[in-house]
């Protein structure tokens, strides 16, 4: 059954936002004398890993758990598999993203432009970001990891604050605060960088049976 709906799920759109952020061209962080951030933004054009995401709440009280695996393909290509609680997936074939609700047998469809918006399209593309939109900072080392601070100029958008956190070349934390005060936290590890993937890795068709929503 083919139906119409106009929002993105929240919590969907959270997690493009932290994809297209983590694509930050070199030009936006060309002042940092940390060359391992570097490396990761400019080198890094696949990469597999196990997640563990929180959300909480202004409070600080927990929201929800999730983890999955999360694998990645530059340009434009990334696959967010949630095991539990919910089976859910995301997948992202270069033009289009998919959301899939396995529980509720359900599809929603938007395209990989809009849904990004411009400035994070253009990170995914791998163009360069526009230096008046976003302020990049090189934050104090602390747990062992070099954080990196984004802010966005446009305070009215769907973040205030992206904090990437690097372990060498690696990046194993992300914390982004959006503008009803929650933050969603993941961690990533057993990280595998440099393979190849089969083209069924960033492809998904419905299931014969699933609600498709095309959210435009």
């Amino acid at each position: 059954m083919y139906i119409k709906k106009l929002q993105l799920p929240r919590q969907n759109l959270v997690i493009v936002l932290l994809i297209g952020i983590t694509m930050l061209p070199i030009r936006a962080i060309a002042a940092d004398p940390k060359r391992n951030l570097e490396s990761f933004l400019t080198k890094t054009q696949t990469l597999v890993a196990d997640f563990n995401q929180t959300v909480l709440s202004e409070e600080e009280e927990i929201i929800e758990k999730s983890q999955g695996v999360f694998s990645l393909q530059r340009p434009g290509k990334f696959r967010w598999d949630y095991k539990k609680p919910s089976t859910q997936l995301i997948v992202a074939d270069g033009s289009k993203i998919w959301f899939y609700d396995r529980e509720l047998e359900q599809v929603t469809v938007k395209s990989l432009n809009q849904a990004l918006g411009d400035a994070p399209a253009l990170l995914l593309a791998g163009q360069d970001l526009p230096e008046d939109e976003y302020q990049v900072n090189a934050l104090s080392s602390e747990d062992n990891l070099a954080w990196i601070e984004v802010i966005p100029q446009d305070q009215e958008g769907a973040f205030k604050r992206l904090l990437l956190g690097f372990q060498r070349k690696n990046l194993r934390e992300m914390k982004l605060y959006d503008n009803l005060n929650q933050v969603t936290q993941l961690s990533f590890y057993n990280i595998k960088i440099g393979l190849s993937f089969e083209d069924s890795t960033f492809t998904f068709t419905p299931p014969e049976g699933a609600d498709v929503i095309y959210d435009e």
